[in-house]
């Protein structure tokens, strides 16, 4: 690939010090509006895929247009696609064209085999090593994800984990110390917050995302091949391992004993921020968005997300999404997303982004920003998600695979029947490995 090195335009004293981002109430569904104006004559334009919708999207065009508004070489077209899985899908349909239509695509993480895959994209570790760019800067467990073969292919910019949101009045009121660690504990104190006024003790979201979190915790593998780290997975383990079938049965002892009744695929927010659970599982990301919708009603806590016993002594994988550069002959064009994606992970950037939306900062010194320092004063709670991902190892990565989207799908749907009684926990995971199997062979045949 013939690359034009050039120096990065925006430095540390080049960024508008006093970034200012709307942190509106909204859903993450919702269409956020696109940059309003075109490039003007002689600016290279650059069309940027995303799935930020709601307040979060705001916060994100009003970065696009900070950027746009700081120089005249580069214009930003930022588009929103929907949701993740509406965005990946959209590329996916395009990539046999010859036009993708973007030039940077924000992918979650569960499509990164896909992209590497592709051949759609440019990694931009080819950027790095051609720039003064200080990958040190940068959060180790983060890249860590994103690297294979010690390379770097997309540059994480929206990155979660999931934590355990919890009604810290509540929990006074019962006589509850300290938050649980394990959904056993959350198992066991539940009659004390059921006397104490809640309706149930835990909201918990239908949700594919929290099972591979159990399973990360047990330090199990989901797949072959070193979770697919270290070739292509060819089979899942999860059915052998025991730790799948694991979560599915404390999950439904859980909704059988009414400390979790089941609130489906949407539920599980609304019924915390309103104060009918005490309890409830979510992303980072959603921080801000609790903490205005509780308005002071209650004290919210924030806590690791729980293993399924104290045998568990693993940590969560990320969560969020990277953005990805995509392949063309324009070295223009390439050159100005490069600028544009640092832009993106830079100090001020990632302090203001952490602020208003609760993914934490890519950007190591963005933790020296004083909007950091203010926020984290008024909101201790932010500090959880940080030390989380730093308390992960390079054992707690994830899994890696071309079908990791499908076979989110099919745990869900799998996790749904069984809530619902319609299989048994067993039944269950023989169901999710023999898709996801199919779905792995079918992956493989076509990407050899």
């Amino acid at each position: 690939m013939k690359f034009n090195k050039r120096i990065m335009r925006f430095g540390v004293g080049l960024l508008s010090a006093t970034l200012l981002v709307a942190c509106g109430n909204g859903s993450t569904n919702s269409e956020s509006s696109s940059s309003s104006t075109g490039a003007t004559e002689g600016q290279t334009e650059l069309v940027f895929w995303h799935g930020m919708g709601g307040s979060t999207g705001e916060a994100l065009q009003t970065i696009v247009d900070e950027y746009n508004a700081s120089q005249d070489d580069v214009f930003v077209n930022a588009q929103y696609q929907g949701t993740y899985d509406e965005t990946l899908t959209k590329l996916r349909s395009s990539a046999s064209d010859s036009d993708v239509g973007a030039d940077l695509v924000q992918v979650f993480e569960q499509g990164m085999t896909f992209m590497i895959d592709s051949d759609l994209t440019v990694p931009v570790q080819d950027y790095v090593d051609e720039s003064d760019f200080e990958l040190a800067d940068l959060e180790e467990n983060l890249l860590a994800y994103y690297t294979k073969d010690d390379t770097l292919y997309s540059m994480p910019f929206n990155s979660s984990t999931p934590l355990m949101y919890y009604n810290a009045d509540i929990f006074e009121q019962a006589g509850i110390d300290q938050a649980p660690t394990t959904f056993e504990e959350i198992i066991d104190i539940a009659p004390k917050l059921t006397e104490a006024g809640v309706e149930m003790p835990m909201s918990l979201t239908i949700y594919g995302w929290y099972l591979e979190q159990f399973i990360n915790k047990t330090e199990e593998d989901m797949y072959n091949n070193g979770n697919g780290r270290d070739g292509a997975p060819t089979a899942v383990t999860f059915d052998q391992n025991g730790s799948m079938l694991w979560a599915l049965e404390t999950w439904k002892k859980a909704q059988d004993e009414d400390v979790a009744p089941n609130v489906g695929r949407t539920g599980g927010q609304a019924e915390f921020v309103s104060g009918q659970s005490a309890i409830t599982l979510a992303s980072t990301a959603t921080l801000r968005q609790i903490l205005t919708e509780v308005d002071g009603r209650f004290e919210v806590g924030t806590a690791y997300f729980p293993a399924l016993s104290s045998e568990d002594q693993g940590g969560v994988s990320i969560g969020g999404a990277s953005l990805w550069m995509i392949d063309s002959e324009d070295e223009a064009k390439k050159d100005a997303t490069w600028d544009f994606i640092q832009y993106l992970v830079s100090p001020e950037v990632q302090a203001q982004w952490n602020a208003d939306t609760g993914y934490f900062p890519v950007n190591k010194t963005a933790q020296e920003e004083q909007v950091f320092k203010d926020n984290l004063a008024e909101f201790p709670q932010f500090q959880t998600a940080i030390d989380q991902l730093h308390d992960a190892t390079s054992e707690d990565q994830g899994a890696l695979s071309g079908v990791n989207q499908e076979a989110r799908m099919y745990f869900e749907a799998e996790l749904e029947r069984l809530l619902n009684d319609e299989i048994t926990a067993e039944e269950a995971v023989q169901n999710m490995a023999n898709q996801t199997n199919a779905a792995i062979e079918n992956y493989n045949a076509t990407n050899q």
